[in-house]
């Protein structure tokens, strides 16, 4: 089976390493807005601001990362991203503990973690070409996607079993841990890395900046890949701190639903990751990218339906379901294309520039979404975002095949 091929002992203890942060930041999630709604009794739009800004301020603090991660040894700078983000996520329990927790606190804790997630999967996405072969790169990308997919189904409802016994910051203590463990891992692979070699001044330019930009948008796949997927995830993401909201407040959900109707779920995303490569195989990369795509837009205008008990519960399930299966084989193979199609010496810049477009989107259509939301009602504002994600896959590229980016493309690009 292509699922157990052998990939080597480096990649053994990234993998190991990203499991173990995965599992961590599963346990935490939604551990933001909970502390927002449970301990500082915010609304609905100060809920939505929080995931908003978080994103946002941080996608600008990491735009000059792409460059700054391109030029420098990747797993160096996978492991100060860990530790930026085991020291900020532990000093949410200290304020806690010390009665000092704020808004403001929660705020710019946020933007800390959302800055070094982008300069971590940047660097993790060079450091990840780098390692594995061409032909492997799918597989690889299937098991992190399994991978997450199977925290995911653990840690919610964990997590939030955890926070009725220990109390609203214990997740946050395990979630920075866990980041602390993996860096310690990907300290363990150990071997040389060369450091990356740059043409030219070696101070960071301007150009340098855009660069990552510029290679999508001339990209006939990647560029309808790149809009496709901001708006997606944007309008699925704008519908978490409204579900927290409508879900812990106005209908009563116990943190353990809440956990537990996101968690079941998440079976579908592992399935889904088992079998990318295996449909890829049969079908081709750009028809399972098509199919895929288009079919995790139909599921969330269901939420926008939910009911107190049983009955939304089941929904809520079902809905995600069908949700996540669907990105569970869309992702690994829109990370794989995208890897494939980018040349090694742009690939952080490539990657931080996919990562922050995507914050960018989801942190202005979360506050968007937030003042909807304080107007209609969350409700009403999650069935919006439903109905305009029924419209996103004409969004999805027609072309099947592009040539992968060559040095040669790069030299006749003009700065």
């Amino acid at each position: 089976m292509a699922g157990r091929r052998a990939l080597g002992r480096p990649f053994g203890w990234l993998w190991a390493s990203y499991a173990v942060s995965a599992y961590g930041t599963s346990l935490g999630f939604g551990a933001f807005p909970l502390l927002a709604v449970l301990v500082l009794d915010s609304g609905p739009a100060q809920v939505a601001a929080l995931a908003a800004v978080g994103r946002a301020v941080g996608a600008v603090v990491a735009v000059p990362l792409g460059p700054w991660v391109e030029f420098r040894r990747k797993r160096p700078v996978m492991v100060a991203m860990d530790l930026t983000r085991f020291a900020a996520l532990l000093s949410v329990p200290a304020a806690y503990a010390l009665g000092r927790l704020g808004f403001a606190q929660l705020l710019v804790v946020s933007v800390v973690v959302a800055a070094a997630d982008i300069a971590f999967r940047a660097a993790s996405g060079a450091y990840l070409k780098a390692l594995v072969p061409p032909e492997d790169l799918l597989v690889a990308n299937s098991r992190f996607e399994s991978t997450t997919w199977t925290a995911t189904m653990v840690g919610p409802p964990v997590g939030g079993a955890a926070i009725g016994v220990f109390g609203p910051v214990t997740t946050l203590v395990v979630d920075a841990v866990s980041h602390l463990l993996s860096a310690l891992g990907i300290r363990a692979i150990g071997g040389t890395e060369p450091r990356p070699e740059r043409a030219g001044a070696p101070r960071l330019r301007a150009g340098d900046l855009a660069e990552g930009w510029r290679r999508i948008l001339a990209h006939p796949v990647l560029r309808p890949l790149f809009f496709n997927s901001i708006v997606v995830n944007g309008l699925i993401m704008v519908s978490s701190p409204l579900l927290a909201v409508l879900l812990l407040r106005d209908l009563g959900f116990a943190p353990w639903q809440y956990g537990l109707v996101f968690a079941v779920p998440c079976i579908g995303g592992l399935i889904g990751s088992r079998l990318a490569h295996r449909l890829v195989a049969r079908f081709g990369q750009h028809r399972v990218m098509l199919i895929s795509g288009a079919l995790r837009a139909c599921w969330p205008v269901g939420l926008a339906f939910v009911q107190p008990g049983v009955p939304g519960i089941v929904l809520i399930i079902a809905v995600q379901l069908g949700l996540v299966t669907c990105c569970g084989v869309f992702n690994p193979v829109l990370a794989t294309y995208r890897l494939d199609h980018t040349d090694p010496g742009r690939v952080a810049r490539t990657l931080t520039a996919w990562s922050v477009g995507s914050s960018a989107a989801i942190a202005a259509l979360t506050a968007l979404w937030g003042l909807l939301a304080a107007v209609t009602g969350p409700r009403t504002a999650i069935a919006a975002a439903g109905v305009l994600l029924l419209a996103t896959p004409l969004l999805l590229p027609r072309r099947e095949n592009a040539p992968p980016d060559t040095k040669e493309e790069e030299a006749a690009t003009p700065a």
